[in-house]
């Protein structure tokens, strides 16, 4: 979309917000908020070189959350005429008026809502057809069949082209919106050892740049040798051995984390964590640095969704948990002060030890690299930990052979106090970014 269409459409979507807020105004609300996206996309997937679906999507909608008497009332609309955004604001104040009265609703304080709005050069407009997205995955699966007789299959390859718009405004008087880009390829493949044993793995880019995505063929080549490494596989014995994450599953390993400091899990007390605030979490090296301003970053934002200003801090200093992440509710129901998270966390940066994955294979000595994790096994209550895992066994520094059907088990207090190093090749793909985790030891149930 062209620079005077978006700033057309940004208008017209502000527009809309500030009809919404008026109305409510007039209808003697005492606060109101309003937030607004637009969606469009085109999404290919193929199988086997062959074109399987082809999706286009364009949607959008107008939240509206209304306060009164500290009670709370909300709707939406996709129909943005005034009529309708009129119905709409009037539904949710008539529903406000039958909620119970909750002294912690309302809009996060006035003072605390960004004041700039500065370009984080999130749009990247690029002119992608079907065809050209078509001819991406084609690519990307004919370096997957090609690769090594080993590769049985393509199990197919998605290439996704998808800009957006979001405006909020409330009753404080801000009103601001951007507009993004994201653009993604992705691939499977599938092998077959020579007993008929069969295996399947996958790789991925991601980019807010067209131009900046993996070349097709490397991610179908990365996607075909992580299946063959894979081929063979098989159990290990049960027991007590240190684990190496890789990137894609430490991530996910503080993901867990994100979870257990999150407003809701706090003030609900569904969470191994609780205060926790100021104590060592992790090892007295450890650091998680937040970096909402990244230009360009995938989880880049000036403000979060309730309009409060984003900002660099430190979540993790020294070990130190420093942050809960604390919406308005959030902060009220717990008597802290908000945090601007409201609608997730922002280029989380992970302090690494200075190795390379590579590296921290070989400090491993003798453990197990886990590389995929499965099932729900996580209590963010108790911390308990336990999932299905694959992956590979290390002798001596040395890959030895590849692993499955193992289960790995342990508690994320002491698995986040057990980690004893952080790759420094991050992954960036995601908004946590981090390299491989080495941990000191986890229980192992294998044959």
């Amino acid at each position: 979309m062209a620079s005077h269409q978006i700033d057309s459409e940004l208008n017209s979507l502000k527009g809309a917000v500030e009809t919404a807020l008026d109305f409510a105004k007039s209808l003697g609300t005492d606060a109101a908020e309003m937030a607004v996206s637009k969606q469009q996309g085109l999404s290919v997937s193929t199988r086997q070189k062959q074109v399987e679906t082809v999706e286009f999507n364009k949607d959008g909608a107008l939240g509206i959350t209304v306060y009164r008497d500290g009670c709370k009332g909300s709707s939406s609309t996709s129909d943005l005429s005034v009529e309708a955004i009129k119905q709409a604001v009037k539904a949710a104040d008539d529903i406000a008026r039958f909620t119970s009265e909750d002294p912690c609703n309302g809009l996060a304080d006035a003072e605390l809502m960004a004041k700039v709005n500065t370009d984080l050069q999130l749009y990247y407009p690029a002119d992608v057809d079907a065809e050209q997205l078509t001819e991406l995955a084609i690519r990307a699966e004919t370096s997957v069949l090609d690769f090594d007789n080993k590769i049985k299959a393509s199990d197919g390859a998605s290439a996704n082209a998808h800009t957006g718009l979001k405006v909020y405004g409330n009753s404080h008087g801000f009103l601001e919106g951007y507009c993004s880009s994201r653009f993604s390829l992705s691939c499977v493949a599938i092998g077959e050892d020579s007993q008929g044993g069969m295996q399947r793995d996958y790789e991925y880019t991601v980019a807010r740049k067209y131009h900046e995505l993996e070349a097709a063929e490397l991610i179908g080549s990365k996607a075909a040798k992580k299946t063959v490494a894979r081929l063979d596989a098989r159990k290990i014995a049960t027991g007590k051995m240190p684990v190496l994450l890789s990137p894609e599953i430490a991530t996910g390993l503080i993901g867990h984390f994100v979870g257990a400091i999150s407003g809701s899990s706090l003030y609900r007390k569904s969470t191994f964590l609780l205060d926790a605030l100021n104590t060592q979490v992790f090892p007295e090296w450890f650091n998680i640095e937040e970096q909402p301003h990244l230009i360009g970053g995938l989880a880049s934002a000036n403000f979060d969704s309730e309009g409060v200003a984003t900002q660099d801090r430190m979540i993790v200093d020294n070990g130190l948990l420093m942050s809960y992440l604390l919406t308005s509710y959030s902060a009220r129901k717990l008597s802290m002060q908000n945090t601007g998270h409201a609608g997730g966390i922002y280029n989380w940066t992970l302090g690494h030890t200075g190795q390379t994955f590579d590296e921290l294979v070989k400090q491993m000595g003798t453990g197990l690299i886990v590389t995929e994790v499965m099932g729900q096994g996580v209590n963010t209550v108790t911390g308990d930990y336990s999932r299905g895992a694959a992956g590979f066994y290390v002798e001596n520094g040395q890959i030895i052979h590849p692993v499955e059907e193992i289960t790995m088990a342990g508690n994320l207090k002491q698995m986040y106090s057990g980690i004893q190093a952080v790759a420094k090749d991050r992954d960036l793909r995601s908004s946590i970014r981090t390299g491989g985790i080495l941990l000191d030891s986890m229980q192992i149930a294998g044959s």
